[in-house]
């Protein structure tokens, strides 16, 4: 029975959640397995990647083939290189403690990249944070300033309705104060002039 190491596909539309699984290469994609050996949701960034690694090294050695993606992720997690190590052990090359050691070594130095992509996509993260935050106060300044602009632009314009209305108004009420003044002087002669007759 040809055995493959391949993904079987979960979750909903759009948002597609995988597990690896070894699973006769005759059966249905989403299918019958025969062992479940991880787990790969690429939605979040990085992609998250849970893996059975020694699981995983048995069915390599048993004569499992992986599929493309599925040997992606077994070579991202290190089961291709566990599985070539055990290699040398069977054939005498290393000892045990010595492939340990390799392994363990290059999972630390796996461990510090994946930790160095974390911290350079957060660190992006927030620049896009801080860049957008600039750019909605530029927005929200230049829009305080157009508004102050134009409610000064609105009182200017009030103010020059308003200044012909006050100087006709102060003309009507100096063209009053003028008649009413005449008035008064021409009401003043005539009662002068009764005064001068009524002395002589």
């Amino acid at each position: 029975m040809p055995v493959k190491i391949r993904l079987q596909r979960h979750g909903k539309k759009g948002k597609p959640y995988f597990w690896i699984v070894a699973a006769d290469a005759r059966s249905k994609r989403d299918g019958k397995y025969l062992e479940k050996l991880g787990a790969y949701n690429p939605n979040t960034n990085p992609a998250t990647i849970d893996l059975d690694v020694d699981g995983a090294v048995k069915w390599l050695q048993n004569g499992a083939q992986p599929t493309d993606t599925a040997r992606a992720i077994l070579s991202y997690k290190g089961a291709l290189l566990k599985n070539h190590l055990a290699g040398g052990v069977r054939k005498g090359a290393l000892t045990e403690e010595q492939a340990e050691a390799k392994f363990a070594e290059w999972l630390d130095s796996k461990a510090g990249l994946v930790d160095a992509k974390k911290e350079n996509l957060a660190k992006a993260q927030a620049d896009a944070k801080a860049k957008a935050l600039a750019a909605e106060k530029e927005v929200n300044a230049k829009r305080e300033a157009d508004a102050a602009q134009a409610i000064a632009d609105a009182e200017a314009a009030e103010a020059a309705a308003n200044a012909p209305a006050e100087e006709a108004v102060a003309e009507e009420t100096e063209t009053v104060e003028a008649e009413a003044a005449t008035e008064e002087v021409a009401e003043e002669a005539p009662a002068e002039d009764a005064e001068t007759k009524t002395e002589e």
